[in-house]
C-alpha cells in the first residue's frame, strides 16, 4: 500500500501521524511512504530522518494526496484539502464530524473511507483519544492558570495561592481523562479543585484517586451554584462521536467574577457552552461575559514533539493493519476498529453524527457480512 503523511495546514499545527522508526517498518513490510517535505519539522522530525528509512519526499501538497492509497494526518482536512480526497481512499486521522457539517458532506461526496481516531472504541475506552486527552487536560491547568494573570485581563489569582492565602478554585466539568488529569495538574499546583459528573461510580473512583478533589453531581442548579466562585473553569466534557452538550450558559457566565478563565477542552466537539467558539494558537483567547475564554482547537500542538509520540504510541497498530490487511480485512482482524469508520462508499457509519446532522446511518457491522 502507499501510504502518505502530508503536512498540516492547520494554524499551528505541528504533530505529524507517522515517525521515522514507524515508516522504517512499514517499509519492511513492502509499503512505499510518502512524505510531504516539512511536515515533521514541526515536532523535531526534519525530511533527512525520514529519507534515512527510505521514505519518498514530495515537495507538493496534493502529490501526498493524489498518489496516496491511505492518508495518515493528525488534524481533520480543511476545506482546501476536501477536493483532494477521492473515491475508496482511506483517511485515517481526526475527524470531529458531529461539529462540522461542511466536512461530513465533503468526505460523503469524496466517498472516501474516513476512520476517526477519536470514535475508535476498545472496552469502553477510547484509546486513540486518551493521550491527546491527557496532554490538553494538563495543558488546560497550565494555560488557565497564565491567563489568570492580571496582565492578560485576569483575576491576578495564583491557582496554589502561598503560606497565608487561600489558592485559587477550579471547576472541571467531565470527570473523564481529560478531566482527571487537569484535576491532577491543579491538585499538583495547590489549587482548590471541584470535578462535576455524572456516573456515580466514576466519582467514587474520582473520589479515592483524587483525594483533595472535592466532586459534585453535575446538574445545572450545581452548575450555576459553583461557578461564581471559581477562578478557572475547565469544560472537559465528552460524548463519543457526537457534539458536546451545552452544559454552561451564558446567564451562567455572567455571574462569574470578571477576570475568571474558561478552558473549554471539548471545543473539537463544538465546545461546552453557548458562549464558546473555536480559536488558534496564533489568536487563542477572547472574552464573553468578562470571562477569559481559551477554545484553541487543537491544544496539543502546543506540545508537538511530546504530542505525536505519544499519538502515534497508539495509533501505528492501527496503520500497520489497515496497510497490510486493506480495510475490510482489517475490521475482520479487528472488529473494534469498525467503531473507528464514520464514512463508507458515501454513507455515514458513526450512529451519533448521523443523528447529529439528521442524515441516512448505515450500520458497519453489515460490511463484514456482504464482504464474507
Amino acid at each position: 500500500m502507499i501510504i502518505g503523511a502530508p503536512k498540516e495546514i492547520k494554524a499551528q499545527e505541528n504533530r505529524i501521524g507517522l515517525l521515522p522508526a514507524q515508516a522504517h517498518q512499514l517499509i519492511r513490510q513492502g509499503h512505499q511512504i510518502l512524505l510531504e517535505a516539512g511536515a515533521g519539522a514541526g515536532a523535531g522530525f526534519p525530511d533527512e530522518l525520514y529519507a534515512q528509512e527510505g521514505v519518498t519526499i514530495l515537495p507538493k501538497h496534493e502529490d501526498v494526496f493524489f498518489q496516496s492509497d491511505m492518508i495518515v494526518k493528525v488534524k481533520e482536512p480543511l476545506p482546501e484539502e476536501y477536493g483532494l480526497l477521492r473515491e475508496g481512499q482511506i483517511l485515517f486521522t481526526y475527524l470531529h464530524l458531529a461539529a462540522n457539517r461542511a466536512l461530513t458532506d465533503a468526505l460523503l461526496q469524496s466517498k472516501v473511507t474516513g476512520i476517526a481516531y477519536e470514535t475508535v472504541e476498545v472496552n469502553r475506552r477510547h484509546p486513540l483519544l486518551e493521550p491527546m486527552s491527557e496532554i490538553a487536560g494538563r495543558m488546560s491547568v497550565l494555560v488557565g492558570g497564565f491567563y489568570l494573570g492580571k496582565h492578560y485581563g485576569g483575576k491576578g489569582v495564583l491557582l496554589g495561592g502561598v503560606p497565608g492565602v487561600l489558592p485559587g478554585k477550579v471547576v472541571v466539568i467531565g470527570g473523564g481523562t481529560a478531566g482527571v488529569n487537569a484535576a491532577r495538574m491543579a491538585m499538583g499546583l495547590g489549587a482548590d479543585i471541584t470535578i462535576l459528573d455524572v456516573d456515580l461510580e466514576r466519582m467514587r473512583f474520582l473520589d479515592i484517586t483524587l483525594q483533595t478533589a472535592h466532586t459534585l453531581f453535575s446538574t445545572e442548579a450545581h452548575i450555576l451554584d459553583i461557578l461564581p466562585d471559581a477562578d478557572l473553569i475547565i469544560g472537559a466534557v465528552l460524548v463519543p462521536g457526537a457534539k458536546a452538550p451545552k452544559l454552561v450558559t451564558r446567564e451562567m457566565l455572567k455571574a462569574m467574577k470578571p477576570g475568571s478563565v474558561f478552558v473549554d477542552i471539548a471545543i473539537d466537539q463544538g465546545g461546552c457552552s453557548e458562549t464558546s467558539r473555536a480559536t488558534t494558537h496564533q489568536d487563542p483567547i477572547y472574552v464573553e461575559e468578562g470571562v477569559i475564554h481559551y477554545c484553541v482547537t487543537n491544544m496539543p500542538s502546543a506540545y508537538a514533539r511530546t504530542a505525536t509520540e505519544a499519538l502515534t504510541n497508539v495509533t501505528f497498530r492501527y496503520i500497520e493493519l489497515l496497510a497490510n490487511h486493506g480495510v475490510i480485512g482489517a475490521f475482520k482482524q479487528d472488529t473494534q476498529l469498525l467503531s473507528g469508520l464514520n464514512t463508507y462508499q458515501g454513507r455515514l457509519t458513526h450512529r451519533a453524527v448521523a443523528q447529529t446532522h439528521e442524515l441516512e446511518f448505515l450500520n458497519a457491522i453489515g460490511l463484514l457480512s456482504s464482504a464474507a
